[in-house]
C-alpha cells in the first residue's frame, strides 16, 4: 500500500543513490507536461539532476520550478518512490564534476561530451509517495 511522507525513507535511498534512472517530469512554458529519463542524485534530502546550459529543461524550470521524479526498483516494480517538489537552485556544474560523478556511477566512466557547459538543478521535495515492494 503506498504511503505519503515529507522525506524519503532511508530504506528506499538506494533508488536515488545507485544507477537506477529517474523519470523526471516538468511543465513546459506552454503548460504541456513532459517526462525525461535522467540520472539523479540525492544529497542532504534534496534531489539533483543535470542538463546542458540552455536546454529546454533549464528554460522550463526557470519559468515554472515544479518537478516530479519517480524511480522504480528494476528488481521489484512494487518498490518505488515518487517525489514532487520544486527546483530551488540552479547552479553551474563547474569542471563537469557533478555529471562526471553521475556518469561514473551510471556508465562506469567520465562523461564523454566535454564541450558543452552544464548546470545542476536542485529539487526540494514537498511530497514523497512510496511503496516498499512485494517482498
Amino acid at each position: 500500500m503506498p504511503a505519503t511522507v515529507a522525506t524519503l525513507p532511508v530504506e528506499l535511498m538506494d533508488l536515488v543513490t545507485t544507477n537506477v534512472v529517474g523519470h523526471v517530469t516538468l511543465a513546459m512554458p506552454s503548460g504541456r507536461l513532459i517526462t525525461h529519463v535522467m540520472w539523479i542524485e540525492a544529497i542532504d534530502g534534496r534531489l539533483l539532476t543535470s542538463s546542458r546550459v540552455g536546454s529546454a529543461k533549464g528554460h522550463a524550470w526557470r519559468v515554472d520550478p515544479r518537478a516530479a521524479i519517480s524511480v522504480v526498483d528494476p528488481n521489484d516494480p512494487w518498490r518505488w518512490v515518487s517525489i514532487s517538489g520544486r527546483v530551488v537552485e540552479i547552479r553551474p556544474d563547474t569542471d563537469l564534476a557533478f555529471i562526471d560523478r553521475l556518469s561514473r556511477r551510471y556508465m562506469g566512466r567520465t562523461y564523454p561530451m566535454r564541450d558543452l557547459p552544464r548546470e545542476i538543478f536542485v529539487i526540494e521535495p514537498e511530497h514523497v509517495r512510496f511503496a516498499k515492494g512485494s517482498r
